[in-house]
């Protein structure tokens, strides 16, 4: 699904797809909670990514996992 945000469009799958990749990742790694509730450090890297013109859904959560546990924000 796209949703138009001001004048970008943003898809919901490849972003969601890649957020639920990276987590299940991060979770099992321990470096975020095993909790249901969102990461937003994580979304907000992966947000960043997406914009920047990252479309693929397993690159962009590798692209993500590597971002986050270096500590950086995209």
């Amino acid at each position: 699904m796209l949703v138009e945000r001001g004048i970008q469009v943003m898809n919901f799958e490849v972003v969601g797809g890649a957020y639920a990749i990276a987590s299940n990742y991060l979770r099992k790694s321990g470096a975020i909670a095993d909790i249901q509730v969102t990461d937003e450090r994580l979304l907000a890297i992966i947000v960043k990514l997406f914009r920047r013109g990252e479309f693929n859904r397993i690159r962009l959560a590798n692209r993500a996992i590597a971002t986050f546990e270096a500590g950086a924000l995209a």
